[in-house]
């Protein structure tokens, strides 16, 4: 198992752990099988009424898919495999809220998780970037996830500078991406206290609640998933491209923070 899973059933909540801190909580394809499963089991668990998601330690929430996965693409431009498209709560029909704590770093396909979580809250030492364009790769679903949280243009800066910088918590606060800022080590237990809140509630109408707030942005959300698959693979370096970006900038500097 690559999560971990703690159920409090006298306060309704789960607790969710990304738990590869070896790997800066990169999602391979048993973590992404997992989250998916578990989001399936969670529709059916009565004890459970709300949800927190975080990552294994205090260097990252996730880093996206791990770079040792390799997964085999169709050979059309307009169709394209995703382990990551299956991961989140809304993608496997759980509508029970979920609240994502995050310590350290979250980049890249950890947007696949932030974008279908109710609200984020995040460690003053949190940091947000994504490196797609700097390793020749296109930034969609993850530039989408983010377009429904955050202005047109901070999201535009983000997904291209890259690696060369990085979102600060209060930066994140400031546009809308991150619900509240606590002190280093604090994201888990404001996140679990809000999810206590929720889950007091009479879960008919919590339920009903998410489901409309995401009614009202699911359907350009919808139309800009349908073109990612051919902007990925008409825009994307080969993948022996990309690994040789990627070992190239293994010694660079450090990314500005804002």
């Amino acid at each position: 198992m690559v999560l971990r899973i703690e159920r409090d059933g006298e306060r309704g909540v789960a607790l969710v752990v990304l738990d590869r801190p070896t790997r800066l909580n990169a999602i391979d394809l048993e973590t992404a099988g997992e989250l998916t499963s578990l989001w399936r089991e969670l529709r059916y668990d009565e004890s459970v009424r709300a949800v927190v998601l975080t990552g294994a330690g205090t260097r990252a929430f996730c880093t996206g898919i791990d770079r040792g996965v390799e997964v085999p693409q169709p050979p059309s431009p307009y169709a394209i495999d995703d382990p990551l498209l299956r991961i989140g709560p809304k993608a496997n029909d759980l509508w029970k809220p979920v609240v994502a704590a995050v310590e350290g770093m979250a980049c890249g396909g950890a947007f696949y998780l932030l974008g279908e979580a109710e609200f984020v809250v995040a460690s003053r030492e949190a940091t947000f970037f994504d490196p797609h364009t700097t390793y020749g790769m296109v930034s969609a679903y993850e530039a989408i996830a983010m377009a429904q949280r955050m202005p047109f243009g901070e999201v535009a800066r983000m997904a291209l500078m890259g690696t060369a910088e990085r979102v600060s918590a209060e930066r994140a606060y400031a546009v809308g991406l991150v619900s509240e800022v606590t002190e280093p080590g604090g994201a888990v237990a404001a996140a679990l206290r809000a999810a206590a809140v929720i889950a007091g509630y009479p879960t008919e109408a919590v339920q009903g609640t998410v489901r409309a707030v995401w009614a009202a942005k699911e359907a350009a959300r919808t139309q800009a998933m349908a073109q990612a698959p051919a902007l990925i693979a008409l825009g994307n370096l080969p993948p022996d491209r990309q690994a040789e970006l990627f070992r190239a900038r293994g010694g660079g500097g450090e990314p500005r923070v804002r």
